[in-house]
């Protein structure tokens, strides 16, 4: 909360946490089949995080909608597992991919203030970057910042490519460029947040600063060529 507010959040609840921000292409290339699969696979992720005990404490969320007509759209306030209800997202317009990932870094810096302002410790913030598309807006410079804060450890980022996306383009954002990004096999997206689940509950445990083992992604992802 701003203003000097304790967030109630952090009194009742003084875990460590791990800040996941979910940046969702919803532009209208993925109406149909493609967004009821990201809204089943969100339903998902929300339901696996609330079963297991620690991430339900520890894992804070906030998810970025990108589409409409050059907009983006928070959907709520950074929320604690236990509390977090997936949002129904809807698909239309374009891919205002810079402008997302923008809002991103800084929702994630000030959350970072209010996690230090209320004592609580936290491990590394993870951007997770989804896209079907191309960017339709000015994203180099948005991308290079990105790559310099996934450098300086402020944040880890997942540049996950789906259909005909640009592993080029989605790979600059990440300081590992296309060795970093991940491509969707076909519409699994069920599988892709059963692991970011699994992946969620192993960083929750983790002593920040520290290295964790991840989940395999070979039920959900191939190699881009």
């Amino acid at each position: 909360m701003d203003g000097g507010i304790p967030d109630v959040a952090f009194i009742n609840n003084s875990d460590q946490r791990t800040p996941l921000i979910l940046v969702l292409d919803c532009s209208g290339s993925m109406g149909g089949e493609p967004i009821d699969q990201l809204n089943q696979g969100l339903a998902l992720l929300e339901q696996e995080l609330k079963d297991d005990v620690i991430a339900a404490k520890r894992v804070r969320l906030l998810i970025i909608e990108y589409g409409g007509y050059d907009q983006c759209k928070l959907h709520g306030d950074w929320t604690d597992a236990m509390d977090f209800v997936a949002p129904r997202l809807a698909a239309g317009g374009t891919t205002p991919m810079g402008q997302a990932v923008m809002l991103a870094l800084n929702e994630i810096e000030a959350e970072k203030q209010r996690l230090k302002q209320a004592g609580v410790s936290y491990t590394r913030p993870w951007l997770f970057l989804m896209s079907d598309g191309q960017p339709t807006d000015e994203w180099e410079g948005v991308a290079e910042l990105c790559r310099q804060a996934e450098a300086s450890n402020k944040v880890a980022v997942f540049p996950i490519c789906v259909a005909d996306a640009s592993t080029e383009v989605m790979g600059r954002f990440s300081q590992h460029g296309s060795n970093g990004v991940k491509r969707l096999s076909g519409l699994q997206f069920r599988e892709l947040f059963l692991w970011l689940s699994a992946s969620m509950q192993v960083v929750s445990q983790s002593v920040p600063g520290g290295k964790a083992q991840l989940p395999a992604t070979d039920s959900w992802s191939n190699v881009p060529v």
